[in-house]
């Protein structure tokens, strides 16, 4: 891996995979995993809900900037970002001159699926939910591909079938 690739950044929408592929990659890559919520949420002491509760989803983002920011200085790290944390303009900045972007995408189908149990995600506290999943991939499907370096699906496999494919793409770089 070259060194602009020192580090790996994973974007994609709630349900893609971010967090699960990056933990086995960090193990198969040796390299450091963060999650940003997982980071924010160790910061602040609080869950994310309380926090989109309290701060509202703005004051949550300009948490995760910072902690972006924070982290994509750091060297040999897998970052698994949130999927509305390539609405900033700098955090893309941040990320397409940091490291490689990975962009896992998924299916609405397969998402509302994964997702369909988890109460953690403070935008899927509704009735709606798979019409906010469509809006959410209309407002950021764009800003994904545009950033991505590489794009995996990961509908249908497992955590190291994505994790091999992105091992395999980063070696021929």
């Amino acid at each position: 891996m070259s060194s602009k690739h020192k580090n790996i950044f994973l974007v994609g929408p709630m349900g893609a995979g971010k967090s699960s592929v990056g933990k086995y990659l960090a193990a198969q890559l040796n390299m450091d995993f963060f999650d940003t919520d997982e980071e924010i949420e160790k910061r602040t002491g609080v869950d994310i809900g309380w926090i989109f509760d309290v701060e509202g989803e703005m004051g949550f983002r300009k948490r995760e900037e910072a902690v972006v920011s924070e982290l994509a200085n750091l060297s040999n790290i897998i970052l698994a970002t949130g999927g509305g944390t390539i609405m900033s303009p700098e955090v893309r900045s941040v990320l397409g001159s940091k490291g490689v972007v990975i962009y896992l995408e998924v299916s609405l189908r397969y998402q509302g699926s994964r997702t369909i149990n988890d109460s953690r995600r403070p935008l899927l506290r509704v009735h709606n939910r798979q019409e906010v999943l469509e809006k959410l991939q209309d407002e950021r499907e764009s800003l994904y591909e545009e950033i991505a370096d590489f794009r995996v699906l990961t509908d249908k496999r497992n955590v190291r079938t994505v994790a091999d494919e992105i091992i395999h793409w980063l070696d021929a770089q």
